[in-house]
């Protein structure tokens, strides 16, 4: 069963009854397994990110459109729909009306889960790596939604950095000038995704779940808007081999150049290229990046439920 309100989105029973009894709630994205893992391993890895929550006695808010319906909460039987169907679109924020008045289904990225779960009153959302600043973006102007959406809305974010094949530079700049602020959970070095350093620094760090719960209610009791960023390196042990990332993204964009993609067609081009170069290892990563998230995820809701 899902609760329709007046208002849109909808919200699961089970989710609706933990935001009401003050249980922990993580929210997460549906594009990931809609557009980012191929089939049948999406299903798989969408249904275990739930079975993690679970096990940590956190209720999941796997947040979708079915049939023109943005719910945060979807049963099994819609993240099947959505693994399976083809069509399924790709949402923002800005595709949402229309998805909506079409009756599409569609997955929604990190700025449309925000949006989503904060209308919802959920608090804490696990995903995989942001979007961010393109290369290119001071002519080009492509920056993903993501930021946009991340510093106008009170959520809190665990992600595992940014897709090392965005400016990550430039993307830590735009954060810090949209105020967004950036916590390393246990380190200061700001993760690339695939890999745990991306040769970045961080300023602040937070070694428990309960600092980032103290940071929550810092920010809430100081008016802020903005998300908080909580970035989450995967185990150095689990990484991509940074040597071997460095080469295949660099041969990578050498191949985007040849074959004259640009604008939204780089980064699928440069992913699948990365897929294929390392044998599908990079797809095990991500898996491993998104695991690790939803189970860090799960311990900041629990604390910043206690």
């Amino acid at each position: 069963m899902t609760r329709q309100a007046a208002h849109l989105p909808a919200v699961s029973d089970e989710v609706h009854r933990a935001l009401g009894a003050g249980r922990p709630v993580v929210a997460l994205e549906s594009t990931i397994f809609t557009h980012g893992l191929p089939r049948p391993r999406n299903l798989a890895i969408a249904r275990e990110a739930e079975e993690i929550l679970r096990a940590a006695d956190v209720v999941p808010a796997t947040t979708g459109v079915v049939a023109g319906v943005p719910t945060v909460g979807l049963s099994d039987a819609d993240i099947e729909r959505l693994c399976t169907a083809d069509g399924v679109a790709k949402a923002s924020v800005r595709d949402l009306p229309g998805a909506i008045a079409t009756g599409r289904d569609a997955g929604t990225t990190v700025a449309a889960t925000s949006h989503l779960a904060h209308l919802a009153g959920v608090q804490v959302f696990a995903t995989g790596g942001l979007g961010g600043v393109h290369h290119g973006a001071r002519t080009s102007f492509d920056e993903s939604a993501d930021l946009v959406t991340l510093a106008r809305t009170p959520v809190t974010v665990v992600s595992a950095g940014v897709k090392s094949v965005l400016d990550i530079g430039a993307t830590l700049e735009r954060l810090e000038t949209l105020s967004i602020p950036v916590v390393g959970y246990r380190t200061r070095r700001f993760p690339g995704f695939y890999v745990a350093d991306s040769g970045h620094g961080i300023d602040t760090s937070a070694e428990s779940p309960e600092e980032i719960a103290a940071m929550i209610r810092a920010r809430d009791a100081l008016g802020l808007r903005s998300a908080l960023l909580v970035a989450n390196p995967v185990p150095r042990d689990r990484q991509l081999d940074p040597q071997l990332h460095e080469r295949v993204l660099s041969e990578a964009w050498d191949a985007a150049a040849r074959e004259g993609v640009s604008g939204a067609a780089t980064t699928p081009f440069l992913l699948d290229r990365i897929r294929r170069a390392t044998g599908g290892r990079s797809l095990d990563v991500n898996a491993e990046v998104y695991r690790n998230n939803v189970t860090v995820g799960a311990a900041i809701a629990r604390a910043a439920a206690g």
